[in-house]
């Protein structure tokens, strides 16, 4: 969930579309704000159908850009643009789609819910669709697919969250809180909250990957470098305001809530066929709520069990590159 590793992602970015964006108007937030004018990123792949129904949005994971996403689409990859109208979106608060880095004045609190407002509104409005064949997400990306699933159950035929979450768990809000209390403590003591990305990034880094894997691939001696580029990367990397807003939209995340806390009811609420993905050694985003509501629902499952973690959707490619698929030509 990071900021994925860019290793991983293999991404030809001089073969990337366009970035384009969607100007939304009057998008009402869940806190009960506005935001009088909002921008959100997109860039689309491969052709629309003459009857608009093969379009697949795959928005961003926490902290990632759309141009993040280029690795996995295309012949041979998770979602193939030769097949589908891929459109892939800049999540709200990422510094690309309207974020508090951009704002001039106090930015209002965002949800889950009010990302996945911002793409019902540029699925429908700007791209003029009535349906979507499948909404799919990485990580926080996950997050959106099990909301788009619960806010908007008639507009999507297929729904595949991979590594993320239909709520949170203690030991999600456990981590979060302690890099969103670290980024808070500096901004409260009057520094630089930039400051405070180094020790944040390490907190993740080691939530991002498993012990083993870790100490199979990076060596010890191997710190020092990686904090001195931390230390480098906090000046240039995703701004802290950023990084806050939706590390509190993720803590806020909890589909069940308008069920009354039940994953019978919010499953049974679905109306798309759903592929749920989880890596069970996560340490990042704990995979049993997505296993507990996939049961319930009956919704089958790929289990990823190898040692990378959470960043098992790169590791272990070869297998997502043929399930997706296969489940995305129904």
């Amino acid at each position: 969930m990071k900021l994925l590793s860019l290793a991983l992602l293999s991404a030809t970015l001089w073969a990337q579309p366009a970035l384009r964006f969607a100007e939304l108007r009057d998008l009402k937030l869940a806190g009960g704000q506005t935001l009088p004018l909002c921008r959100v990123g997109y860039r689309t792949y491969g052709t629309l159908n003459a009857e608009r129904s093969n379009a697949i949005l795959f928005p961003t994971w926490f902290g990632g850009r759309s141009e993040n996403l280029d690795g996995f689409i295309g012949p041979g990859k998770m979602v193939d643009s030769s097949r589908f109208f891929v459109i892939t979106v800049d999540a709200l608060g990422n510094g690309v789609s309207c974020s508090p880095s951009q704002s001039t004045g106090e930015f209002p609190a965002i949800t889950i819910g009010d990302m996945v407002a911002s793409q019902y509104r540029l699925a429908t409005e700007t791209l003029k669709l009535p349906r979507l064949h499948a909404v799919m997400g990485i990580s926080m990306g996950g997050m959106q697919t099990y909301e788009w699933i619960t806010a908007h159950p008639e507009f999507v035929k297929l729904a595949i969250p991979i590594v993320g979450s239909p709520k949170l768990t203690m030991a999600d809000l456990l981590l979060w809180q302690a890099e969103l209390g670290t980024i808070e403590a500096v901004q409260k003591a009057g520094g630089d909250p930039r400051s405070a990305m180094p020790a944040v990034r390490a907190m993740h880094e080691f939530a991002l990957h498993t012990p083993h894997w870790l100490t199979t691939n990076r060596p010890a001696s191997s710190f020092s470098e990686f904090m001195a580029k931390q230390q480098a990367d906090s000046q240039s990397g995703i701004s802290p305001l950023d990084y806050a807003a939706q590390l509190r939209a993720m803590m806020a995340h909890d589909i069940t809530r308008r069920f009354q806390g039940s994953f019978e009811s919010a499953g049974a609420a679905v109306r798309a066929r759903v592929l749920t993905i989880v890596a069970t050694e996560d340490h990042m985003v704990n995979p049993e709520p997505a296993l507990t509501l996939a049961a319930s629902a009956g919704w089958p499952v790929v289990k990823l069990t190898g040692i990378c973690g959470h960043q098992a959707p790169g590791c272990e490619a070869g297998t997502l590159n043929t399930r997706i698929p296969e489940f995305l030509n129904q």
